[in-house]
């Protein structure tokens, strides 16, 4: 797309060619034109006068993202601090969508309100956890969103109630239709000690568990069964099929949790990609189960 810069509307944000977009694999190429609002007026004008056939990708943390080697064609946008606010009213947290989940977490136990301290082991934002009702130990986010603020790609203001989402495992019926600008949580009071205790343990049992200090992301695979306690998780699967510790070129599933894949240095986005692929071949022919990517592919 010859000359996008001269087809974008005026902004008091800044538009950036050709920006490296960095993420938690390490991996993947650049954004034709990233695009950093100053604000959700700024956001809001940018997609009302916007040419309708320039593509678009909203991108958060960029913790349970791919992004492909080719890089980006159109605009990525990418939410800063005037979108990464926390806030307390009374027993409930409002948070920003550029708000990383770990700071929610520690803005819960300030306020000694459980029920956000699961909030410590999601890698990312809060836009991308609204997107897709993330979760881990048995708590996610439609659990305990009240409502949200939302933008559509005409540039419209929505608010959003829990029940307008119609969430589901890792995701939600309406999330491809909206930027998520921020979220009201609720919690029940309890005491700074308790909720501390809480996100304490649920951080070691994930430093027990994940290859946190590797180059990762988040889960790769969605559980298959997620309502049936009996059904075997992704990593069982995975597992079972010998597949703990297999690569492609530097990418490589954890040998610690085979339900993250690594980079051990060098991995390019298709290694990460190609050898995903294979695991979801493999596993598909030997279990007859399908198991399907949780970690989003950005790519042209």
């Amino acid at each position: 797309m010859a000359n996008l810069l001269d087809r974008l509307p005026k902004v008091r944000g800044v538009y950036r060619e050709n920006v490296e977009l960095k993420n938690w694999f390490d991996v993947g190429g650049a954004a034709e034109v990233l695009f950093r609002p100053a604000d959700l007026e700024d956001l809001q004008s940018f997609l009302k006068n916007c040419p309708k056939d320039v593509p678009l990708n909203v991108l958060g943390a960029a913790s349970n993202v791919i992004i492909a080697d080719e890089g980006v064609k159109g605009v990525v946008i990418r939410l800063g601090g005037e979108f990464a606010k926390i806030s307390q009213e009374d027993n409930k947290i409002r948070a920003g969508a550029a708000a990383l989940c770990g700071n929610v977490a520690l803005t819960s136990k300030n306020a000694a309100l459980s029920g956000l301290e699961f909030f410590t082991g999601i890698p990312g934002s809060i836009g991308g956890a609204i997107a897709m009702n993330a979760g881990c130990y048995g708590s996610d986010v439609s659990q305990i969103l009240v409502s949200a603020t939302a933008i559509d790609f005409e540039g419209n203001i929505i608010q959003l109630k829990n029940s307008d989402f119609a969430f589901y495992y890792r995701g939600n019926k309406i999330a491809k239709k909206f930027i998520f600008i921020e979220g009201l949580f609720i919690g029940k009071a309890s005491s700074f000690d308790e909720v501390s205790k809480k996100i304490y343990e649920l951080n070691q049992q994930r430093e027990k568990a994940q290859p946190i200090r590797a180059k990762t992301g988040g889960s790769t695979f969605k559980n298959p069964e997620p309502q049936n306690p009996n059904a075997k998780k992704a990593w069982q699967l995975i597992d079972e099929a010998g597949l703990r510790g297999a690569s492609e070129g530097d990418a490589q599933i954890s040998e610690k949790h085979c339900n993250f894949m690594i980079n051990r240095g060098n991995a390019s986005a298709n290694d990460l990609i190609n050898l995903g692929n294979r695991v979801k071949k493999i596993v598909k022919e030997r279990t007859n189960i399908d198991i399907e990517w949780e970690i989003k592919i950005l790519k042209q």
